[in-house]
């Protein structure tokens, strides 16, 4: 058996901000408590997936014994170096845009913005720490679960090793998440390189930084830090940011990042790194040619890779893939039918959100299916996304090559903010709502909206794909005016209007001559 070493995961700056963080996520003052003879559900890894089993198994009122074990941070990467930290900047960097455009509402602002990055990243700093007690391991300890600071190891099918101590259980759930891919670059690595794990450490603004990978995070970051005050070369593989997104939403959001002045290198390959006195010099091909560009720093928002390592997943009949994670089935059950896994070990959802809803579905089909109760699939789930630009991009359900990949008969309503009096009000009329739906029928099958707060209107669409309610539905709610949203409603109302046949407007048009 591998070896087992208490990690002490360190945060920087070691403020008294990340000093309250630490107090809540990893104590060093912790003492793992004596396990139980027997657990009926162990949980490895306490990241939203993990703590979402956790507190639901103990909260049942079962009586359950809950055990659950990390080895670096409660919270995971959502609380600690994800959605949190990344949402605080983003809302720093919008102020800065905002002041920026404040000519064109009439306000002057003052032609140089001072931007104070060390107080940007002490205001996010402030906010983790005091969002963290709810992720806090007296928190779940408090809710009458056995937590463990420390790796875990499977020693069989029915037992965990966490430093010294071994837990044996009914039942176990796998939520290791995942962590930023290392690109196999020359040089990088002797370069030295940032990933969402360190680049909420920063306390200076590098002053010319280079980001790889046009995805999401890549997309969100290289955003946020040249609106901050770096100057951003963005290098992404393929011709075109975001380009699993909706293409007429990804052109949207790219163009904004070149009216932030970002530099975008695409459809390149990274060829080496060196690391010389005048910075870090990216040697990259472009059409053939190779050229160079010199950075401070490096950011890699390039993938994400399933932590499965030192689990000892082959001992206990667990398939994995060193790429793709653990391998599960439609109910989240591992190849070892005593073990199931959620969250970024196994899913190609790689949200938070979506790992909340996983680890329900867990819950149901680990506690209550073996009571008849029924069973839940993860191809249930109607699971939206944001990417948060500025602005942002918001879709659910399917988009149109997936649908006609599908063999699915379809038309999409366009409703651009340029016709919505509140996007013209807030000086947004970029963006649009698109919806997918069934050709002869109201279903909505998919749709995409591209807002400065697309992720605030999105679950309205989500909630009507989820309840089977189509257009017909939605055009009978009644919207206040004036919003965005109210996007969502001219959609629907028209297709309502492809529903009146030439008669029936024959008809309406002689009413009104005579009304």
């Amino acid at each position: 058996m591998t070896p087992l070493i208490k990690e002490e995961p360190a945060l920087q700056p070691l403020d008294e901000y990340n000093q309250s963080l630490m107090s809540h996520v990893h104590p060093v003052d912790w003492v793992n408590p004596s396990p139980a003879a027997n657990y009926d559900l162990v949980v490895i890894g306490a990241g939203t997936a993990g703590l979402v089993v956790a507190a639901g198994a103990a909260g049942l009122g079962l009586g359950l014994k809950v055990a659950l074990i990390e080895k670096s941070l409660m919270g995971g990467d959502c609380l600690n170096i994800g959605c949190v930290p990344s949402k605080c900047l983003i809302r720093s960097s919008r102020v800065v845009a905002q002041m920026r455009e404040a000519s064109a509402f009439g306000i002057q602002s003052p032609d140089a913005i001072d931007i104070d990055f060390a107080a940007v990243m002490q205001r996010m700093r402030r906010i983790r720490a005091g969002i963290s007690h709810h992720d806090s391991a007296e928190r779940f300890r408090n809710l009458g679960i056995d937590v463990f600071l420390g790796p875990a190891e499977f020693v069989d099918s029915g037992a965990i090793a966490v430093n010294t101590h071994i837990l044996r259980f009914k039942t176990a759930v796998i939520a290791t998440g995942a962590r930023a891919t290392r690109p196999q670059i020359p040089g990088l690595a002797e370069a030295g390189y940032l990933t969402n794990e360190t680049v909420f450490s920063l306390t200076e603004c590098p002053p010319r930084l280079a980001v790889i990978g046009g995805g999401p995070i890549g997309c969100e970051l290289a955003q946020v830090f040249q609106r901050l005050g770096s100057q951003i070369t963005l290098f992404h593989k393929h011709g075109h940011l975001l380009d699993r997104e909706d293409a007429d939403a990804a052109e949207i959001v790219q163009q904004q990042l070149l009216r932030d002045n970002l530099k975008l290198v695409l459809d390149c390959t990274l060829e080496k790194v060196e690391t010389t006195d005048a910075g870090k010099v990216i040697h990259y091909r472009q059409n053939n040619v190779i050229n160079t560009v010199v950075v401070d720093e490096i950011l890699v928002g390039a993938g994400r890779t399933p932590n499965v390592d030192g689990l000892n997943l082959d001992a206990v009949g667990v398939k994995y893939d060193a790429r793709r994670g653990v391998v599960v089935d439609d109910y989240l059950q591992t190849t070892n039918p005593r073990i199931y896994a959620a969250g970024d070990i196994c899913m190609n959802w790689k949200f938070t959100h979506a790992a909340d809803a996983a680890a329900r579905i867990v819950i149901k089909n680990t506690l209550f299916s073996p009571f008849g109760l029924g069973r839940s699939k993860l191809s249930s789930l109607v699971m939206p996304w944001v990417t948060y630009t500025d602005p942002e991009i918001a879709h659910v359900g399917l988009y149109e090559r997936e649908a006609q990949e599908k063999g699915l008969e379809t038309n999409t309503i366009t409703i651009p903010f340029s016709t919505v009096d509140r996007a013209l009000a807030d000086g947004e009329p970029e963006g649009f709502v698109k919806i997918l739906h069934k050709r002869g029928s109201d279903q909505i099958l998919g749709a995409t909206i591209v807002a400065r707060h697309a992720g605030e209107m999105i679950s309205e669409i989500t909630l009507a794909i989820a309840t089977k309610q189509g257009l017909s539905a939605l055009s009978n709610v009644i919207h206040p005016y004036p919003t965005q949203a109210e996007a969502i409603k001219k959609a629907a109302d028209a297709y309502r209007r492809t529903l009146l046949t030439p008669r029936t407007q024959s008809l309406l048009k002689l009413l009104t001559k005579f009304s």
